[in-house]
């Protein structure tokens, strides 16, 4: 793993401050400043409808019957015979937009649904967990972040705290023509069981690379954010000096 700066002042910041401004693309000239830009938020909770194009054809749904060992959802069954921690992303990984930031996705591992602003349905594998991370913790910027994080995230004090915060910013606009400036470039599984995993990202904001970690439960047949106790989905950024002992998503 890159080595890991210290935090900054900016690095407390929070969360809903310093995930916008990754997205959003201004890394702060000099050091390890990746953080600051309203992440954030709306007045109104009903989602807004997706409406974006993709930037390939979506992952059809699979076909099949839920209530299985897992408790998937109807419709939702995965391959999970692969329960080794990933060394290469997945052979079908393709990216799909959501708003301006391209999302990994597979046919394999998922999201095998698409509804709106959820996607879900992850294989129950180390692969599945990291594929989640990135397609959940994507939308909270946009409007329908609620209907995302009453979904796909473990309910509890710590998404309600995430609501209660999120609720008092404005909303990214999904749309935007703004050339984002930071972007998934991969990732570490760092803890896996079949209840839990924790996921290490890297993101690339020019020639910088910034890691947090994010976790995640099984719960209801699907992997679910697991928020920090502060609401974060994230355990804070910190720069590191590059991609080494992550595994990249084939940019």
């Amino acid at each position: 793993m890159g080595k890991r700066s210290g935090a900054s002042g900016e690095w407390e910041k929070p969360f809903w401050q310093q995930r916008g401004w990754i997205i959003s693309a201004v890394f702060l000239l000099a050091v390890v400043v990746l953080a600051v830009f309203a992440l954030v938020t709306r007045g109104g909770s009903d989602p807004a409808p997706s409406d974006d194009s993709p930037s390939h054809a979506a992952p059809s749904p699979t076909k099949g019957g839920g209530g299985d060992a897992d408790g998937r959802p109807a419709g939702c069954k995965t391959d999970d015979s692969d329960q080794e921690k990933p060394t290469k992303a997945p052979a079908d990984m393709l990216w799909k937009s959501y708003g301006s930031v391209p999302v990994p996705v597979s046919e394999t591992y998922g999201p095998k649904k698409f509804d709106g602003n959820v996607w879900s349905c992850y294989s129950h594998s180390p692969m599945g967990a990291a594929l989640a991370v990135n397609a959940i913790t994507d939308k909270l910027p946009y409007p329908g972040w609620r209907d995302v994080v009453e979904k796909q995230f473990v309910p509890g004090a710590a998404r309600d705290k995430l609501i209660s915060e999120r609720a008092k910013e404005k909303d990214d606009p999904r749309n935007s023509t703004a050339e984002s400036g930071g972007n998934f470039y991969g990732f570490s599984v760092l803890t896996y069981s079949k209840e839990q995993a924790t996921v290490q990202i890297l993101l690339k904001i020019g020639d910088e690379y910034a890691t947090s970690s994010v976790s995640l439960k099984w719960l209801d047949g699907d992997w679910k954010v697991d928020a920090q106790p502060n609401g974060s989905p994230y355990s804070g950024f910190s720069q590191t000096s590059g991609p080494e002992g992550f595994v990249k998503w084939g940019k």
